[in-house]
């Protein structure tokens, strides 16, 4: 079955074929390294390794590239302020961003990309559209993309630039303050700044060149699917596009895939409203990085999400009630036999999970599938009616949930640990939840040890020791559930 995409350039929903030896090549825009990741970069980024874990899925090799912008305007700024030069203000914030996609359990790419290493590429691509006149120079010795000489120019973005004199502004982002019409592809030097000293002269890149220089080094000047947040589209991928092609005479990415903004208790994030969290910040609060995967992908990545911290405890506890059932099917003894109605549903849920995913990564649709088979299982379960000759057809959907989702591995308590450690060498661990730090330090081991000893005490009808226990856990954020298969436990 193929991956059915929508398709930003051309506007509807369309199949997504790799060109080469079934590969998908796939473009993603990476961050700006000049602070910390928020949480609507990571809807961006957690989409993306949707698309790429479910094309695995369905037999496609993978060769992705992500840029990672480490030089800029925000960037000179900001190390200039701090006194640092800017390969080692960009590092750090580098390191946290990977660190901060390995705790959201974000697959990295192939190849990763980074603008100061690719200098040579993008100066080469510059020449290539000076020596068809398309880029030229100005008397402060920037370089400028001609978009007269560019016929197609607002094909993405479906604007209309028909009737726009010479000096109205296009390029609306900050990177641009002295083009007009034309956007930047190289800014001269400016006192005490970063630059390099090339052909084109003294200088560095404008921020969309860096994009379409590494994406046509590494997957050639046509490749399958450019990938970006909604806020890219224009200008950013508009420009790509127009100097690529300008260059090649091919078209750059064949699919344009796109993902919306989320709001943050029904507003637009910003610091001004309060609202603005990085994932360090939500993990300080006490929320669990597999809770925000698996918020951040509970809604379709072309639909607004509404990001609530209502939304983030009902996401805790549907991955608990998915980590109960699967070590309800790994400790329990079941019944020889099979139920041929669970196992016609288990197929049918099979089904419904790949074809929901098929059609344009419907994410919403797919964990659907998944919930309402748990709540047959554990019905039949419940009942005497789940077979051992079920388990294994329901194990591997499960399986195969988690290959898209990943949130049944509970890798939460070494991100929390992870988090706090940067929030004392950062000065911040005043911040952390009151219970955080008590909880974190206390390992599944121990957890376990005091959950099979109060196990022991109501056997012994040492029910006083069995109540400190309970009210023990309690106190570091440990709930216990007594079941009929045996007792379970889980975090707050």
């Amino acid at each position: 079955m193929a991956i059915d995409l929508f398709n930003t350039l051309g506007g509807r929903v369309e199949a997504l074929v790799p060109q080469h030896d079934n590969e998908l090549r796939m473009y993603c825009c990476g961050p700006t390294v000049y602070d910390y990741g928020h949480i609507g970069n990571f809807r961006t980024f957690l989409h993306v390794d949707v698309l790429r874990r479910f094309a695995a899925l369905k037999g496609m090799k993978l060769k992705h590239v992500m840029n990672v912008t480490d030089v800029d305007d925000k960037i000179i700024r900001n190390a200039a302020a701090a006194n640092m030069p800017i390969n080692e203000y960009t590092a750090k914030f580098e390191r946290a961003f990977f660190e901060d996609m390995d705790a959201l359990g974000v697959q990295r790419p192939e190849i990763i990309a980074r603008a100061t290493e690719n200098i040579g590429d993008m100066v080469t691509l510059i020449e290539k559209l000076a020596s068809e006149d398309i880029a030229y120079k100005t008397e402060d010795g920037s370089w400028y993309f001609r978009i007269a000489r560019f016929p197609d120019y607002g094909k993405l973005s479906k604007k209309d630039f028909d009737g726009i004199e010479d000096g109205a502004r296009v390029d609306v982002d900050e990177y641009e303050k002295d083009a007009a019409r034309d956007f930047a592809l190289w800014k001269a030097v400016k006192p005490n700044e970063h630059s390099w000293d090339t052909s084109l002269g003294i200088g560095r890149p404008g921020w969309h060149i860096e994009c379409s220089a590494m994406a046509m080094k590494h997957l050639g000047p046509t490749f399958d699917l450019h990938a970006g947040g909604e806020d890219l589209t224009f200008p950013h991928h508009e420009n790509e596009i127009a100097q690529s092609e300008a260059a090649s005479h091919v078209p750059l990415a064949r699919h344009w895939f796109h993902v919306r903004f989320l709001l943050v208790e029904g507003k637009k994030m910003s610091k001004s409203e309060g609202n603005f969290y990085t994932l360090r910040d939500l993990l300080l609060k006490g929320y669990r990085a597999s809770a925000i995967r698996f918020l951040l992908l509970s809604v379709p990545y072309r639909h607004q999400m509404n990001f609530t911290f209502e939304g983030l405890t009902e996401s805790a506890n549907a991955i608990d009630r998915l980590r109960t059932f699967a070590r309800r099917l790994d400790k329990s003894e079941f019944a020889a036999g099979e139920n041929a109605g669970l196992a016609t549903l288990t197929t049918e849920k099979l089904r419904l999970f790949d074809a929901a995913l098929s059609n344009d990564l419907n994410t919403a649709e797919a964990r659907a599938a998944i919930f309402d088979l748990v709540r047959a299982a554990n019905s039949a379960a419940d009942t005497g009616t789940l077979f051992a000759g079920n388990v294994a057809s329901i194990r591997d959907l499960l399986a195969r949930f988690d290959s898209i989702f990943d949130v049944l591995t509970d890798r939460d308590q070494q991100v929390t640990r992870d988090a706090l450690a940067w929030a004392e060498a950062e000065g911040r661990l005043g911040e952390a939840a009151p219970d955080l730090v008590a909880s974190s330090s206390f390992s599944e081991e121990d957890i376990q040890k005091l959950v099979d000893e109060r196990t022991l005490a109501k056997k012994q009808r040492n029910f006083a020791r069995a109540d400190a226990i309970r009210k023990e856990l309690a106190e570091k954020g440990i709930l216990i559930e007594d079941g009929k298969d045996g007792v379970s436990w889980k975090r707050k």
